[in-house]
């Protein structure tokens, strides 16, 4: 891929090899990661084909190239158009489980687009359906549970459609409702009725927040929507008293370095055109006591893997102990009911 002012550079990136081998073999959870955007190139020219389009993959790649935010949100609508179909939605979730089995991730919350489906007049029962099938085939190497997830420019209306549908699928694999999209679209304090809907149903609450926000938009999501994580959260190094808050109340962030990079949002956060992985807050974060989460956000778009991340958080200086302490995180943190975690096989910590 053609390297943008905003991507990982060779000389950036680090290659897992050089994380210890004790690390890289521990089993993980990953917590932040959306389905549609792990669309591999290959996996985009499949579901292209089904529908009558011919793709090759370098221009998929050449669409995962982005300057900024906005861009890879143009991205992310054109590649997900080719999703239609309950059956494109099974090809895609057992792409992405093969996916995480090899990276010896044994636990996934998997982020899907209801909004978007909604707005493509699509049944998401159909399509959640469909994604359960799919994966019952890795169940003895990865267990997934599912967050609904809602697109906040689309409105409180449409998001309360997404927590609806939750409660009408009556799975207990959906764990959580969650807003992504542009989070300075609409106010939060709209969307408080939405999650305390979302709250009597039972599901955890979560939403993407700091990531191109200001550290308000964080306290907001705490303070108005009751959350229990925050997606991205980077923009709480700017306050202090709110990192106090999270590490107080034990709000985990969900931490996806390579996407703050490739997005430009660290650089927005930073107040500059280019940051690297070395300008990346995740250190002083999780030093001051900030529950964090590694995970990977949108895999197949921003080129990266879990185990990647993990070499890039080893790259920011974070030691043996601190890389321990992000894996054992991913297990406390995550969704998961009383006694599942015994049935994942995780062996010693």
């Amino acid at each position: 891929m053609p390297a943008s002012r905003n991507c990982l550079t060779k000389r950036e990136t680090v290659n897992p090899s050089d994380v210890s081998q004790t690390i890289a073999a521990l089993p993980k959870a990953e917590l932040h990661v959306h389905l549609e955007g792990s669309i591999r190139p290959e996996i985009a020219v499949q579901l292209a084909a089904r529908h009558g389009f011919t793709l090759s993959k370098e221009e998929v790649r050449q669409r995962y190239d982005y300057r900024d935010f906005g861009e890879f949100l143009e991205a992310f609508k054109w590649v997900t158009s080719f999703l239609r179909t309950p059956q494109d939605f099974a090809l895609l979730g057992a792409d992405l489980a093969q996916q995480l089995i090899r990276q010896n991730v044994r636990y996934a919350e998997i982020t899907l687009s209801v909004g978007v489906m909604l707005l493509r007049r699509q049944n998401p029962q159909a399509n959640f359906e469909a994604l359960l099938v799919a994966a019952e085939r890795f169940e003895k190497e990865i267990r997934l549970n599912w967050i609904f997830d809602a697109v906040r420019q689309f409105g409180p209306d449409m998001a309360m459609e997404v927590v609806q549908w939750a409660r009408a699928c009556k799975s207990e694999r959906i764990v959580a409702f969650g807003i992504g999209g542009d989070e300075l679209s609409i106010a939060t304090a709209d969307f408080q009725r939405v999650y305390s809907a979302a709250a009597e149903c039972g599901l955890r609450r979560l939403i993407h927040a700091g990531e191109i926000g200001r550290a308000e938009k964080i306290r907001e999501a705490v303070e108005l929507l009751g959350v229990d994580r925050i997606g991205h959260g980077i923009a709480a190094i700017h306050d202090p008293a709110l990192m106090d808050l999270l590490a107080s109340r034990r709000i985990a962030l969900e931490v996806c370095s390579a996407s703050n990079i490739r997005t430009g949002a660290l650089g927005r956060q930073l107040g500059r055109a280019e940051a690297t992985l070395s300008d990346h807050p995740l250190p002083k974060l999780l030093r001051h006591g900030v529950p964090v989460v590694l995970s990977t956000d949108d895999p197949s778009m921003f080129h990266v893997t879990l185990s990647e991340e993990y070499a890039n958080a080893h790259a920011m200086g974070l030691n043996e102990s601190e890389l321990r302490q992000l894996v054992a995180n991913s297990f406390e943190f995550a969704f998961l009911a009383p006694g599942d975690r015994a049935c994942l096989n995780l062996g010693p910590a």
